[in-house]
């Protein structure tokens, strides 16, 4: 079945992943982390998208972004894209695709999941192994939100300047909310979505999003409707 066309609305936040062919290495050095960092805060400016949390893995990365027009989001993908991997092309002396075709993105509710979708992105590097804490990764927005670091790339979210009345509140909320943790099923109705490109939310904000644009939001009833068979008339003798 051919795959859904993704779904791009203006002003609400999008969960994007981006992942390497067959899931190989993306990033060789942290100079690549630094360059896709550094495209990333040039075209977001470029093309009107306001990014509000990201996390750069091995082979794989992860964006929450709103975008102010419909083709902000894909613009910025392309341009981002296609200047990374002449990079890293030419510092590696290699040729041809490094991306897992087009990246993955869908539409969330934002006072139910954004959130909770900053802290799925932060968690990122400790579910992989990779460090015991999130504050201890460098190339994740988690340290900005947490007070440890200054992000120019980021633009918060409102729901996150509505944690505390001061910075240090705010910061203290947001890293007691990425401590706490998601569970099971948050952690999964996130990646699904993602991949699967169906919106993120209740009924009534499906209902709504679909209102705004002619591709299906959310998944419809599996299979088809099964055939109801009439009852045979039986014959009067």
């Amino acid at each position: 079945m051919a795959r859904l066309p993704r779904l791009t609305v203006p002003h609400y936040p999008h969960h994007i992943i981006e992942r390497g062919n067959n899931r190989q290495a993306i990033f060789a050095e942290s100079a690549d982390y630094i360059r896709l960092l550094a495209l990333l805060d040039e075209n977001a400016a470029k093309f009107g998208v306001a990014l509000h949390a990201y996390v750069l893995m091995s082979n794989h990365f992860h964006l929450l972004a709103t975008p102010q027009d419909a083709q902000g989001i894909p613009a910025m993908m392309q341009a981002v894209g296609r200047s990374y991997v002449r990079w890293f092309n030419d510092r590696q002396g290699r040729s041809g695709t490094l991306w897992e075709g087009r990246y993955r993105s869908t539409l969330i509710e934002a006072e139910r999941h954004l959130l909770a979708c900053m802290a799925y992105i932060d968690l990122n590097p400790v579910r992989a192994g990779m460090v015991g804490d999130p504050a201890a990764y460098p190339w994740s927005s988690h340290c900005h939100y947490a007070g440890l670091r200054q992000d120019r790339l980021l633009t918060p979210h409102p729901l996150y300047w509505q944690l505390g009345n001061t910075p240090f509140a705010r910061e203290a909320a947001y890293a007691d909310l990425v401590r706490a943790g998601l569970s099971a099923d948050q952690q999964c109705a996130l990646t699904d979505s993602a991949f699967s490109g169906w919106a993120l939310g209740s009924p009534d904000f499906v209902a709504d999003l679909q209102k705004r644009t002619m591709r299906r939001v959310a998944k419809g009833q599996a299979g088809r409707r099964p055939l109801q068979v009439k009852e045979p008339i039986a014959k009067t003798p």
